[in-house]
């Protein structure tokens, strides 16, 4: 699996942002037995998890983000896509797609989110 995401950029506090993540040269089958998700690293602080989803549209949120970020993923197009709603300073990190099957995990290049007060 190989990922490419896009989407980040600055936006003000309470903005939205929508990012998305694609694996183009992914076999669908492939693709669609991963759990996919997105993390987030903020500078001087550990990377964390923003949001997970499987094949069948089961979600998981950090704390931080929920109520507030959507996860959803197409399998026939092989993306997955975050879509940021009340943008908070907080929230200004690193945005990473990754894919997991078992033991094994992906990650893609990093997209950077900034949220200005």
């Amino acid at each position: 699996v190989q990922l490419q995401a896009s989407g980040g950029g600055l936006v003000q506090a309470g903005g939205s942002l929508r990012l998305s993540c694609a694996a183009p040269g992914t076999i669908t089958s492939v693709f669609n037995s991963n759990i996919m998700g997105w993390y987030r690293q903020a500078p001087g602080k550990q990377r964390e998890l923003v949001a997970t989803i499987t094949f069948n549209g089961i979600t998981n949120y950090g704390d931080s983000v929920k109520g507030r970020f959507t996860i959803s993923r197409d399998n026939s197009k092989k993306t997955v896509s975050l879509q940021m709603n009340s943008l908070k300073p907080d929230d200004t990190a690193v945005y990473y797609c990754n894919a997991k099957r078992g033991l094994s995990a992906v990650w893609g290049q990093g997209t950077q989110v900034t949220v200005s007060s």
